[in-house]
């Protein structure tokens, strides 16, 4: 009877498959590469779950993320005050020197009121 029931047991396991082949199922090789993903897959999706529950270290990568950034903005900030000190300092030049030169104009017609006053 163990005989019969081995007979029949990979006879169902021929037929399944059969079947399996028959509805578009690859042999046991493509078998073992979807399995192999599969677990690769699992493997991810439990690595992912893993860090979602670390909140501490969360904490820490977000901190870091936005030390980096305040970093990165100093830097840019620095970077924006001093050209715009260069942008100034070429600026202001014409900007005395014109404003000299109205001063000398108005000093010269405050002098000449006084001599035609006094």
């Amino acid at each position: 009877m163990t005989h019969d029931m081995r007979r029949a047991g990979s006879h169902v396991d021929a037929s399944a498959e059969s079947a399996a082949a028959a509805r578009g199922a690859k042999g046991p090789d493509e078998l073992r590469r979807q399995i192999e993903r599969t677990r690769h897959e699992l493997g991810d999706t439990v690595e992912e779950l893993a860090g979602k529950m670390d909140v501490k270290g969360r904490a820490r990568a977000r901190a870091d993320d936005l030390r980096d950034r305040a970093g990165a903005m100093t830097v840019q900030l620095r970077s924006s005050a001093a050209h715009a000190g260069e942008v100034g300092a070429r600026q202001r030049k014409p900007i005395l020197l014109a404003a000299a030169a109205v001063a000398v104009i108005v000093a010269m017609g405050v002098m000449t009121r006084r001599r035609h006053r006094g």
